[in-house]
Formats: structure tokens, sequence, C-alpha cells
């Protein structure tokens, strides 16, 4: 059988590009790692994965069965680089793939390649799509908890949570042109298919599941008898729509029937910065935390690698992401996958993740009383846990089956390709 030849966009540097070029490396989109690690044995497709990052010149070189190329930007991956549109061009004059697939919509790099190779086979992944998350980014927070709560640095860099919000609506119209010029899409839940209708009502939408990283399909499973007890895990923090302040408020309700409640969370300590470095979400959440005098229940574990997530999911009694919008987030993937008793709040499309009351609960953001008896239930019954732990395993599984989903990935490339 004839190769095909894909090119992927990605927005973050492989581990292998990174210790090329001698920089740290990223543990964001580790997903996509796990896919390329799939596909870069099959013989059906010979694989190119391009980045841009402020190089001096195009960085290329061949690792284990994947041909990677680093594009040089002079802007920051948010802004619209009109000087890579010739670099596009040249690369793809070189490599001539048939099929390329852009992993996310969120930066800008990859709209520089549609528009200045307009006639190419495009598929482009839905992961979020910030022109939606636009409207959910103050995630209930009023103007005035946020007004009392800007910070010097918020000042100085004119970084408030609402400048936040304005980048994501400057992207979400880059976002917007990504999905209006190309003719095919990729995509997993219901919400993703909708707004990507939305924005382009002749768009071809492909159904394929996402794979997970590594480490997450080997044998290891959630077991009640090694966890922490009492404890809850949260994948991420660091600014509003990931609902920490709701997560907290909920927080202050379960002390009140179990003191010994530990909330875990990945990621920086948001509140250990300096006066004048801290942002003002920080500051809210600080304020949070004294006013229900939680000092002891928060617990931040800093930046975490693939395998300290993983064994942070194992030794946890909830997994929560109680975000005020996701569309199919993958910390949840992982943690079903594992075992991890888990609650999600009902946004985007994590209902297409979890079964209510099955292999998980969902309930309404806003909701921090229904979160908060929702995990005194899974606190106080072993039984339930357990229940609740091996239908999840028996979703995720089916759900993130790596054969099942690199086939998937490959019969689309086969079909746009034949399409042509």
């Amino acid at each position: 059988m004839q190769k095909i030849k894909v090119l992927w966009v990605i927005n973050e540097l492989f581990p292998e590009v990174a210790e090329y070029l001698k920089l740290e490396t990223s543990y964001v989109g580790g997903w996509v790692n796990g896919l390329a690690n799939n596909i870069r044995t099959n013989e059906i497709i010979e694989l190119h994965i391009a980045t841009a990052h402020k190089v001096d010149s195009l960085k290329q070189f061949y690792s284990n069965n994947i041909n990677f190329h680093v594009l040089p930007s002079i802007k920051s991956n948010q802004d619209y680089d009109k000087h890579l549109e010739k670099e596009w061009v040249k690369l793809i004059s070189e490599i001539q793939p048939e099929v390329i697939h852009i992993h996310g919509t969120e930066y800008a790099h990859g709209l520089a390649l549609i528009n200045s190779c307009p006639n190419l086979n495009y598929v482009i992944s839905i992961q979020g799509l910030v022109s939606v998350y636009v409207k959910y980014y103050l995630a209930n927070l009023s103007f005035s908890t946020i007004f009392k709560n800007v910070s010097f640095r918020d000042i100085v860099r004119f970084d408030t949570i609402w400048q936040g919000k304005r980048k994501y609506k400057r992207r979400g119209k880059f976002e917007k042109q990504y999905i209006a010029k190309t003719k095919n899409v990729m995509g997993r839940t219901d919400w993703d298919y909708a707004h990507s209708k939305y924005i382009n009502s002749n768009v071809n939408y492909h159904f394929c599941n996402e794979t997970l990283r590594d480490s997450f399909y080997t044998d290891s499973k959630w077991n009640y008898n090694s966890i922490d007890k009492y404890s809850i895990f949260l994948s991420q923090s660091a600014y509003p729509i990931k609902g920490l302040h709701k997560m907290l408020e909920a927080l202050s309700i379960i002390k009140t029937y179990n003191s010994k409640v530990v909330l875990n969370i990945a990621g920086e300590n948001i509140l250990s910065r300096s006066k004048h470095k801290i942002t003002g979400f920080a500051k809210i959440i600080k304020n949070i935390i004294l006013k229900f005098k939680l000092e002891e229940n928060v617990n931040f574990l800093g930046v975490l690698n693939e395998t300290q997530m993983k064994k942070q999911y194992l030794n946890t009694h909830v997994f929560i992401c109680p975000s005020s919008i996701e569309n199919s987030p993958n910390s949840l993937g992982e943690a079903q996958i594992l075992g991890v008793p888990s609650i999600a709040s009902y946004v985007g499309g994590n209902h297409n993740l979890i079964n209510h009351g099955q292999d998980g609960f969902l309930y309404r953001f806003e909701e921090t009383e229904i979160l908060a008896q929702l995990v005194i239930k899974l606190f106080n019954s072993q039984n339930l846990c357990n229940k609740i732990s091996t239908a999840a395993i028996k979703s995720a599984e089916f759900r993130h089956n790596r054969e099942i989903n690199v086939n998937r990935n490959i019969e689309i490339y086969q079909t746009i390709n034949n399409r042509s």
C-alpha cells in the first residue's frame, strides 16, 4: 500500500525537539506524543511534525521514524506572524504533504500556513475552542471581586483577569478563521460538533476519540486500599476557567463533614509568588482560603511530569474537573482509565465522558453545594467508589483505545486524501 505523507502542525515542542534545541521539556500536550508514538511505527504513514518557535533559522532532524521541523518565528504564538507565511511555503514545497493535520486552533502559526498555502488537504483537530471559552472566562467571578483583587503585577503588565479574557477574544478571531477556511475538522463531542458547524456549516466533521499518554495504558489501576483517604485531586488551577475558586467553596462545605479532607493541586503554587508578582486571581484564591480557614486543607504539588501525575491519580480518593468550560479534558480521561472515582462540571463536552451515576458524577458548575455532597458521598462509601471505578475503566478503555483511535486517524487521512 502506498504511503500517505502527513504533516502535523502542533503547538508545543516534542520532548525530542526540546532536547535537540537544548530547551526545557514541556509537559503540556502529552496526548499528542502518545498518538505519535503509535503512528510513528505505522507502515502507511510518513509522519512529519512541525511547529514554530523563536529559533534563528529552520531546524530539521529525523528521529525514530518522525521528521521534525521547527520554523523560525519572530512573534509569540498567540500573535499572527506574517513572516511565517514564506517559511511555510518553503517547507511545504520541500515536504509536499498529502494531508496536513493541525492539532488545535488556540495559536496562530497554523493559520499562517493555511493563508499561504490555501489549496492543501487540511484537517483540524478541535481541542478547546477559545472563541467559545471566552464567554465563560470569568467563571462566575463578579466585577467587584475582580476589581478588589487587581494586583500590582496585573497593573504593571496590563494583565488583569479582564485582559486575560480579551486575549481569548483575540485568539478566538484567529480560531474562527481556521475553521472557516478548512473543509475538515476532527472532534469527539456533541459540543465541538455543534460549535464547528456553527462557525462553518459546510465543514466535514470526522469523529475520532483521543489517545492518552503512554503510561496510562499500563497495568496500574486505582485501588481503594492504596489511596490517601479523603484526598481530592485537581490537575490545573492557574486561571478562572479551571474553577479552583468554586472548588474551594465546595471544600469549605466538605470540611464541615470531614476535617481531614485535603485538596491536592497540580501546577505552580500561585500563592507563593511575592507581593509584587502575585496575580489578581491568586489573590482571590488566597482570600477564599483565609475566609474559610482552609490553609491546612490545600496543597499545591508543583509542576508534575507524566509519571508523577499518574502516581498522584492513583493515590487520590476523588478526582474533580470543576471547570467553567471544557471540551473533553484529557485529565478526566486519564483519571477514568486508571479507575479514579471522578466528578466533573456539566459543561461543554464533559457529558460525553461521564454517564452520571454510573462511571462518574456530573454537577452544574455553580452548584458547589451539590459538588460537596457528591464528594462526601464517595468519601463515605467504599462500595460506591469501587463501583464507579470499575465502570470508569471500562468506559475509558474503550473510548481511549489506542489501536482503534490510531486506525481511525489513518482512515480519516485516507478519506481526505482520496477526496482530493
